[in-house]
């Protein structure tokens, strides 16, 4: 690839809970633009984290970023740990002395769901939830706290706020009142950051895949891979719309590059929509729309056909 093929070369980002799902793909498409990223999560080569899954780590991560044509660096880190998250910052400056692009993907939350769908909040576990909360937003909020000194420093810096629907399909209730709280969460933080990063000429957004064909989703829930994944719809007939996590992480390539990033400032994106703006595609081609589909087929109940929709 030439300059022109990497628009993201000497450009820094952080996509903090890069260990698996949105946040590698994100990281790794971000790497194939040119930016050097680094990966941070809790599970590494040496340690596992409270998600339970060892099949995927951050020193991975880094190398598929490299792999893909830009520089990946590992470095583990709690989130919920703030004097870690500074002095994962304080290097990216001593090393780099910028700070570009940061994607606040921290959840790690799934294994906290267990039978919490469609359960009254009182009747949920208190230390779960707020487990579930801090995972999922206090996280971000000290990412941000800590990283933001750095990427104002020089003007066209972009937050993307990762989270689970748009601010249209989070009017309904998530049916789990910490879930509820933990994706509606990052779409206001965006705004809100938004806001305070515009006099800057910087620009936050909050960004949601559709029904995401992670790791866990594959061989967990459907007991497919990415090869096979199609087999799962004879489980779900919705699963016709899944994507791959690429998708969403193109999405995030696209924003990065964008030299107008601006105008999306504040807002709630979705990767089937900047698809259509970008003209960027799935792994197979396709361009599925999950939200447009799960709207129609799911809430309003119209006899459709996911093809229809990718």
């Amino acid at each position: 690839m030439n300059q022109q093929d990497k628009p993201l070369t000497g450009r820094i980002a952080l996509v903090a809970g890069a260990t698996r799902g949105a946040g590698r793909a994100m990281a790794v498409e971000l790497g194939a633009v040119g930016a050097t990223v680094y990966v941070t999560g809790r599970t590494t080569r040496t340690a596992v984290s409270e998600v339970g899954r060892a099949t995927e780590t951050i020193e991975e991560t880094a190398e598929l970023v490299t792999a893909a044509g830009g520089e990946g660096v590992a470095v583990p880190t709690d989130h919920l740990e703030p004097e870690r998250v500074r002095a994962l910052v304080d290097r990216i400056d001593r090393e780099r002395g910028r700070l570009d692009v940061l994607v606040n993907d921290i959840w790690g939350g799934d294994h906290l769901l267990d039978l919490s769908f469609g359960t009254k909040m009182w009747d949920l576990d208190l230390a779960g939830g707020l487990r579930m909360l801090r995972l999922g937003v206090e996280s971000h909020v000290i990412t941000s706290h800590h990283a933001l000194p750095l990427l104002t420093r020089h003007p066209g810096g972009l937050v993307i706020e990762v989270t689970d629907g748009t601010k249209e399909s989070n009017r309904r209730y998530r049916e789990s009142f910490y879930y509820d709280l933990a994706k509606t969460a990052p779409i206001r933080m965006a705004y809100a950051l938004g806001e305070e990063l515009r006099e800057l000429g910087c620009t936050a957004v909050s960004l949601t895949p559709g029904w995401l064909r992670s790791e866990a989703m594959l061989d967990t829930h459907f007991k497919v891979t990415e090869e096979n994944w199609r087999d799962g719809i004879e489980q779900d007939p919705h699963f016709a719309i899944s994507e791959s996590p690429t998708f969403v992480g193109r999405a995030a390539a696209a924003l990065a590059c964008d030299p107008d990033v601006a105008r999306w400032n504040g807002q709630s994106l979705s990767s089937g929509q900047l698809a259509r703006e970008y003209g960027f595609t799935d792994t197979d081609g396709s361009r599925p729309d999950a939200w447009a589909y799960i709207r129609d087929a799911v809430h309003e109940g119209r006899d459709v056909d996911a093809a229809d929709y990718r």
